[in-house]
């Protein structure tokens, strides 16, 4: 008895300093609000959380500007938890978008995937590689010579005849140089047992086109299939995309958006300049400008503004962008993971029997909520096709 005595204070101990840790947390740590309303009506839905709208008056230790606002959090008012910082934006409106996009992108560098045997002229097998590339290198130049594409680098590799090769690599963002021998092997070539990709492709969905002429699409960044890596972009380019067909998502079964992509000039979008966590972004082109000229601009919502309830999404699962209904179900102010900021069902029965919720392809789906764009679609749960994460719009358009 004496032992549980003193194991339950410890155990209600470390659960209110849970509890406190999990709440701090949830609040964000800075909000936007547009300049002309007043910041102090911002109310977080947050239990057992009270606010305090409190003026800066001048740069104070946290470096607010003068006449902004911070807000105090405490816990039921008496236990301080943190303080948000309120900045003052300007109002912005940009065009939804929902078409289908074709993505076009090429490495900086050549992404090696995986490394190999290889059958020498002795019959015996070889793995030159082993232990000095890794996943995830991007080779950027063989013997001092730049290496642009897949056919570069196998040049050169063949030019060695056999000879040490010297290459330069990018490795979590820092350069270092590796040797490494190639193999002669029986069809008369000479191998470094790597597997290699310099370039990638897809289907997805715009986000939006801002005043600017500049595109977010995806909600998420776009990660090699080998590695689960960010790949690193050197360029890239938007095309028109049409659905041709869909498979439906069931549970355990993610469904998918197949299509064809029109790689011809004629057909382009824009140019791709970024690849983020949040999404891909970049330039729109004269065809872009005018598909998005079709359509009329609607103000942002910041993440304060998003409330659970009912949402719509906008896509062209059927070949025309069509507004369908759903439901934001939980809402993350401080998401570790931006592009997991909110979960969203699908509600509308005729996207429900036409792809079962959320699939693949619908990427990038523009969230619409009260007039506002508040995010986009970003991600399918694997056991429940009907719902997903999305992404809010104030951190796509921090690019």
């Amino acid at each position: 008895m004496k032992k549980l005595g003193i194991f339950i204070p410890v155990l209600l101990c470390i659960m209110a300093f849970t509890g406190f840790f999990l709440i701090k947390r949830s609040i964000p740590d800075e909000l936007n609000v547009v300049r002309g309303k007043d910041q102090r009506e911002i109310k977080l839905d947050l239990p057992m959380v009270e606010q305090e709208a409190v003026e800066a008056g001048g740069r104070d230790e946290s470096n607010i500007p003068q006449g902004s606002v911070k807000i105090s959090c405490s816990l039921l008012g008496v236990i301080p938890i943190k303080d948000i910082h309120v900045n003052v934006v300007e109002e912005k409106k940009v065009t939804p978008g929902g078409e289908a996009i074709g993505i076009y992108m090429k490495t900086m560098g050549i992404l090696v995937v995986g490394t190999g045997t290889v059958r020498g002229l002795d019959g015996l097998d070889y793995e030159p590689a082993l232990n000095i590339v890794q996943s995830g290198d991007y080779i950027t130049s063989v013997n001092d010579s730049p290496v642009r594409n897949k056919e570069e680098l196998t040049q050169l590799i063949n030019g060695s005849k056999g000879e040490e090769l010297v290459l330069e690599v990018q490795r979590n963002g820092e350069t270092t140089t590796l040797k490494l021998a190639p193999v002669h092997t029986e069809n008369d070539e000479y191998k470094l047992g790597i597997w290699v990709r310099d370039d990638t492709q897809g289907i997805g969905t715009l986000t939006y086109v801002d005043e600017e002429k500049n595109f977010g699409a995806l909600g998420h960044g776009i990660s090699d299939v080998d590695t689960g890596e960010l790949l690193n972009l050197s360029g890239g380019t938007l095309y028109h995309a049409d659905i041709l067909s869909v498979t439906k998502g069931e549970r355990g079964v993610p469904g998918e958006l197949s299509g064809v992509i029109h790689y011809r000039t004629e057909e382009e979008l824009g140019e791709i300049g970024e690849n983020t966590e949040e999404g891909i972004f970049g330039t729109a082109n004269k065809q872009m400008e005018e598909i998005a000229a079709a359509s009329e601009p609607v103000e942002i919502a910041y993440k304060q503004e998003v409330e659970e309830g009912a949402a719509t999404i906008l896509c062209a699962v059927e070949g025309e962008v069509q507004e369908y209904q759903a439901e934001i179900k939980k809402i993350y102010l401080n998401s570790g993971d931006a592009n997991k900021s909110m979960v969203i069902q699908v509600t509308d029965p005729v996207l429900l029997e036409k792809t079962g919720g959320i699939v693949q392809g619908m990427s990038g789906s523009p969230i619409l909520q009260n007039g506002k764009l508040i995010g986009a679609v970003t991600h399918v749960f694997i056991q429940d096709a009907t719902s997903g994460f999305g992404i809010f719009i104030e951190n796509m358009l921090e690019h």
